[in-house]
C-alpha cells in the first residue's frame, strides 16, 4: 500500500493533467547512474587543476558545505523578526567585521551577489555621494584597458560615461595618461590591483592622490584580492571602496555562475550610502538588528540581506584559516603563480609579454604568438587540448592587451607535483604541436564532446539529451 495519499481527487478539475505527463519509468539504480554520468562529464577543481585565471577558482573545503546546509541556517525566513534570527544576524556582523579586517576599511555591505554587482552598488555609492555634494556634473569613471570587461559595463548600468586609459609596456597604468584623463567630470576611477596581468600597480598611491586631487574616487576591483590578502590592507593604497568576491577569494563554488557574493568595503565618508539594511550590533542590549533607517542609502540591490549561504561559507573559510592562515593562503598562490611562469618560460615558443622579468603575484599570462607562428597552434587550440589530460584550460584571449592570452591562475591549493603536472602537459603540447599540429586541431578527443565549432555552439546551442545522440 502506498504510504502516500492519492490527493488527486482533491485537485480542481482544470489543474487536472488531460494526459499522463509522459515522465520515463526509472529504477533508483538506472537515475543515479545517469546523474553520475553527468557529474563524470564535466570538469571541476575537485577533480583536478582548474587553472581559470581572474576567477580563483580555489578548492571549496566540504565544512563550509556542511555549515551552510544546517537546517537552522536553511529553514529560516527573511522576514522573521530580528529576536528570532539573532545568530544568523550575528555571524552576518561577524563576516563584516571580518571583511573589514581583511580591507581595512571602515563598513561594508553584503548586500551584492557577484563580482560585477559589487562593482555597480559601488558605483552607485560614487553617484549618491557626489550628489549630495553638489557635484553631479561628475559623470565620467576612468578605466584602464586592461580592466576586467565588467567595469565599463557597470559603469554605463550606473548611469556613467567611460573613459578608457593605455596601460605601458610594463603593463601598468599610464601614469601620463590618467592626468590627461582627469577632469571637473571624473567620479572616480576603476582599477584593479594586482592587475589583471598579475602585476601590482607600484604606483597606486600616486594614482589614488591624483585622482582624489581632481575630486574623484577610486574604486578597487577586488577580484584579485586572493594575491595581496593578509599582506597589505587596500585602505592604505588609497582606495575608497573596494568589492571583494567571497565565492573566488574566500572558496564558496561559483562554477556555471553562481551563487555568488560581491561584497562591498568603504571609508567612512561612503558608509552612510550603503544600500539597507545594514546589519548592527547594539553592545549595551547584547542585540543584533537590520538597521533600515539610512537617509542617504541608495536603493535596494539584492532582496533582504545578501546570498546568506555564500556569506557563511566564506565565514567559515576565513574562520578556519584565521589572520596567519589568510596570509599564508596568499603567499602560497603568489609562489604557486611564479613556479609555473617559469615552467612555461623554459618552453620554447611560450611567452610572458608586459612586465618582462617581473614576479607576478596570483596569476601570469602566457602568450604562444611565437608558437602560433611556427606552427600554425593558437591559444584557444593549446586550452582545448589540455582538457585531454584532466587539467581545466586557463582564461583564453584576455585581457586583451596580450595577444593570444592565456591567463593562468593555479590558486594556492596546488602541490608541485601538481603544478608540475601541467608544465609537464604543457610541454608535451608543444612538442606535439611541432610535431603534429593536425591532432591538435582536432583536439580533445577524451571528453564526452569532442571539439566543436565554438561560433555554432554559441548561436545553436542544443542542450537537451539529443546531444547525446550526436
Amino acid at each position: 500500500m502506498c504510504p502516500f495519499p492519492d490527493v488527486t481527487d482533491k485537485l480542481p478539475a482544470e489543474m487536472k493533467r488531460k494526459e499522463p505527463a509522459g515522465l520515463p519509468e526509472l529504477s533508483e539504480a538506472e537515475i543515479v547512474r545517469h546523474y553520475v554520468r553527468l557529474s563524470q562529464m564535466n570538469h571541476g577543481v575537485d577533480l583536478g587543476p582548474y587553472l581559470l585565471g581572474s576567477c580563483t577558482m580555489k578548492y571549496n573545503p566540504k565544512i563550509n558545505e556542511t555549515i551552510a546546509r544546517f537546517p537552522k541556517f536553511v529553514n529560516i525566513h527573511p522576514k522573521q523578526p530580528d529576536a528570532t534570527v539573532q545568530g544568523s544576524l550575528e555571524l552576518l556582523y561577524r563576516l563584516q567585521e571580518a571583511l573589514k579586517a581583511i580591507s581595512g576599511f571602515d563598513a561594508t555591505s553584503l548586500h551584492p551577489a557577484a563580482g560585477a554587482h559589487g562593482e555597480f552598488t559601488a558605483l552607485k555609492v560614487f553617484k549618491a555621494y557626489h550628489k549630495k555634494n553638489g557635484q553631479g556634473q561628475r559623470t565620467e569613471i576612468i578605466i584602464p584597458d586592461s580592466a576586467h570587461g565588467t567595469n565599463p559595463a557597470s559603469s554605463i548600468l550606473a548611469g556613467f560615461s567611460t573613459l578608457e586609459i593605455i596601460s605601458g609596456e610594463d603593463g601598468l597604468i599610464d601614469i601620463e595618461a590618467l592626468k590627461g584623463a582627469l577632469s571637473d567630470k571624473t567620479a572616480g576611477i576603476m582599477i584593479t590591483n594586482p592587475n589583471t596581468i598579475g602585476v601590482f600597480e607600484k604606483d597606486i598611491v600616486e594614482i589614488c592622490k591624483l585622482v582624489h586631487e581632481a575630486g574623484g574616487l577610486v574604486y578597487l576591483d577586488g577580484a584579485n584580492l586572493n594575491g595581496i590578502m593578509g599582506v597589505v590592507l587596500p585602505s592604505e593604497m588609497g582606495f575608497d571602496v573596494m568589492h571583494a568576491n567571497l565565492h573566488k577569494t574566500f572558496a564558496s563554488p561559483h562554477g556555471g555562475g553562481g551563487p555568488g557574493s560581491g561584497a562591498i568595503m568603504v571609508t567612512k565618508e561612503l558608509e552612510p550610502f550603503l544600500p539597507a539594511p545594514v546589519v548592527k550590533y547594539d553592545e549595551a542590549k547584547d542585540y543584533y538588528y537590520q538597521e533600515y533607517d539610512l537617509p542617504d542609502a541608495i536603493d535596494a540591490v539584492h532582496s533582504y540581506y545578501g546570498n546568506f549561504g555564500v556569506c557563511l561559507r566564506a565565514l567559515a573559510y576565513i574562520y578556519r584559516l584565521g589572520g596567519d592562515g589568510i596570509r599564508e593562503a596568499c603567499e602560497n598562490a603568489v609562489l604557486n603563480a611564479n613556479y609555473l611562469m617559469h615552467r612555461f618560460l623554459e618552453l620554447d615558443g611560450i611567452e610572458v609579454p608586459r612586465a618582462e622579468g617581473v614576479p607576478r603575484k596570483h596569476e601570469f599570462i602566457a602568450s604562444p604568438v611565437p608558437l602560433k607562428e611556427e606552427t600554425g597552434i593558437s591559444a584557444m587550440e593549446i586550452a582545448k587540448a589540455m582538457l585531454d589530460y584532466q587539467i581545466h584550460c586557463p582564461t583564453v584571449y584576455f585581457p586583451l592587451i596580450v595577444p593570444e592570452a592565456l591567463m593562468v591562475e593555479p590558486t594556492e591549493i596546488e602541490s608541485k607535483i601538481s603544478l608540475d603536472y601541467v608544465a609537464d602537459v604543457m610541454a608535451e603540447i608543444v612538442r606535439i604541436a611541432r610535431e603534429d599540429p593536425e591532432k591538435l586541431h582536432k583536439a580533445p578527443f577524451r571528453t564526452a564532446i569532442s571539439k566543436v565549432d565554438d561560433v555554432t555552439a554559441n548561436r545553436s546551442p542544443v542542450l537537451s539529451w539529443k546531444m547525446m545522440e550526436d
